[in-house]
């Protein structure tokens, strides 16, 4: 295995002659896709801020194969923080597990000291994320000095999305919330198995007892309907920073599109651009 700079990785192909395509300013946004470019809106928007992209290469080669006859494969990009205490995976190439029955698409980890040899959280996220949702939590992520740190606590979390109109569970009016049309959610609860934290209430946890709670994040056409898109955080992810994402999330502000989701088409509101 081998890692390389390699300035634009050609791993989310866009969508053929998508400058042919008619844009529309779309809404509400949690229904309205990555657009098709949710590896490219997020590289762009880490290269601005000054991130080093590398590609961690893997190759394949059959037995009795001569070692010139190898295949290479461009696999997972790493987009690292110049202080390398944040960085982003795109793995959607390799789909090491899944979220709400969809691949991962980004992972996004940080730790507190750059010898550190494990993240001290990390969130994980899907195709079908809007693009702009998760700028904005990385935007926020390099803004802070530390990006370990709590900073604030889970009602921030709920009081944003409430200023967008958003609807707090009855009886878990702290915790849950979700749109009016109840297709996406926004809730704090047992973080799903393999997202990594190394919270060390996680390590202590006995058998039918809760681990530590995360936010968790979705959109689903109709109850248990498959999920359009997923996003989950550890445990240690700062509340500040899930409400950035939370934030942008339930924004009611448009955003634009040239490639709609076939599920959602019916329920989005367009407006051509231009």
């Amino acid at each position: 295995m081998e890692a390389f700079l390699y300035p634009d990785p050609l791993l989310d192909p866009s969508t053929p002659n998508r400058g042919a395509l008619p844009a529309y300013w779309v809404g509400p946004r949690h229904l309205a896709g990555d657009d098709g470019r949710l590896y490219d809106a997020v590289a762009d928007t880490l290269a601005g801020l000054g991130w080093t992209s590398l590609v961690i290469v893997r190759g394949r080669q059959e037995p009795n194969e001569a070692p010139e006859d190898r295949q290479v494969v461009r696999s997972t990009v790493l987009h690292i923080s110049s202080d390398t205490l944040r960085w982003a995976q795109w793995v959607l190439p390799d789909e090491p597990f899944h979220l709400g029955e969809l691949p991962i698409a980004w992972q996004i980890s940080a730790r507190e000291h750059p010898d550190s040899p494990l993240a001290r959280w990390s969130a994980y996220f899907t195709p079908g994320v809007p693009g702009e949702v998760l700028c904005d939590f990385l935007l926020a992520l390099d803004a802070r000095d530390q990006p370990t740190t709590a900073l604030t606590g889970p009602e921030l979390v709920m009081d944003v999305v409430a200023e967008h109109g958003w609807l707090r569970d009855v009886d878990q009016p702290d915790a849950v919330a979700m749109h009016p049309t109840f297709t996406s959610h926004l809730s704090l609860g047992e973080v799903p198995p393999l997202i990594q934290d190394t919270d060390s209430r996680a390590l202590t946890v006995v058998p039918d007892e809760a681990g530590p709670a995360g936010w968790q994040a979705w959109a689903e056409t109709t109850m248990g309907a498959p999920y359009l898109w997923a996003a989950s955080f550890g445990a240690s992810v700062p509340h500040d920073l899930v409400a950035a994402f939370a934030n942008s999330l339930s924004s009611t502000a448009p955003v634009l599109r040239r490639v709609l989701p076939e599920s959602t088409r019916d329920r989005l509101l367009l407006a051509p651009a231009g």
